[in-house]
């Protein structure tokens, strides 16, 4: 049986946290924090002597692709859909220095 979180606990922590918390948040939450401590003594239980400490539980590789060239677009196809361009620049509405 999970360990019962006191009530009044559970209050304190919502006033250090500044969380205003109804009667029925304040046990809702305590009784699923005292679940979770439950499960940390079945862990406990546990024999780990000889497992060795992990960060992930399943092991991580880079999926990311090789950082290689490719093939530019030209100035016409990357201003294609530009409102405004000059010359081979997008042109935007200043918005630095208006002077508003």
């Amino acid at each position: 049986m999970a360990k019962q979180i006191d009530i009044d606990l559970v209050r304190h922590v919502g006033k250090l946290s500044r969380i205003e918390l109804t009667d029925e948040q304040v046990r809702t939450f305590s009784r699923q924090l005292g679940e979770i401590i439950g499960y940390f003594d079945k862990l406990r239980e546990l024999d780990t002597d000889n497992v060795e400490p992990m960060a992930h539980a399943v092991e991580l590789t880079n999926v990311f692709a090789e950082d290689a060239p490719g093939e530019s677009l030209t100035p016409e196809a990357a201003l294609s859909n530009a409102p405004d361009r000059r010359d081979d620049m997008f042109q935007v509405p200043r918005i630095i220095g208006t002077g508003s």
